[in-house]
């Protein structure tokens, strides 16, 4: 089994808009495989190609279906509203209430270079939203309110830096406390 190390909160590349995949062949359908198998190991249920540090427009899913490759995607529509506890596995062991559109049309290609069209709510529909903004160059982090976003960031600098929540400087540490 081949898989790739999912680049985490604070990595550059996790702000970068992907750009369009040129050519559907047999290296994306490679790179999706790596994906979906990277998906199940760590374990999560998408997974955006500049997450593994690839800037392309490739996303990788599994709902309970079976694994699921949209190339290019676009979200044409969506309505509704609906809020669900929402985590990353470019943010680990952080989860918040995240309020996104319900219905979601979303618009991309197979790996046979097929066009798909996919009308879903709820949690596929959250699925997609929440891959796209990854391709967008959006982190979960972003979409918390200020208060939020920034007990999450210094959470987040905690982590990064392997600090205890009660050391927050570090010197505790440091001085063998």
């Amino acid at each position: 089994m081949t898989t790739l190390p999912i680049r985490v909160y604070g990595d550059p590349v996790l702000n970068q808009v992907a750009q369009p995949v040129e050519d559907i062949d047999g290296r994306v359908a490679a790179l999706a495989e790596t994906m979906i198998e990277t998906m199940y190991e760590a374990p999560g249920v998408g997974l955006a190609a500049n997450q593994v540090g690839v800037q392309r427009r490739l996303f990788v899913y599994d709902k309970g279906d079976g694994p699921v490759v949209v190339v290019n995607p676009v979200i044409v529509e969506t309505a509704g509203e609906w809020t669900y506890e929402e985590g990353c596995l470019s943010v680990p062991g952080l989860s918040w209430e995240i309020t996104r559109p319900n219905a979601v049309h979303l618009r991309g290609y197979d790996l046979d270079g097929r066009e798909i069209d996919i009308d879903t709510d709820e949690f596929e529909g959250r699925i997609f939203q929440h891959e796209m903004d990854h391709l967008d160059g959006v982190l979960l982090v972003e979409r918390l309110d200020d208060e939020q976003r920034r007990a999450a960031r210094k959470l987040l600098r905690q982590q990064r830096m392997r600090l205890a929540p009660g050391d927050p400087d570090g010197l505790a540490r440091l001085l063998g406390e």
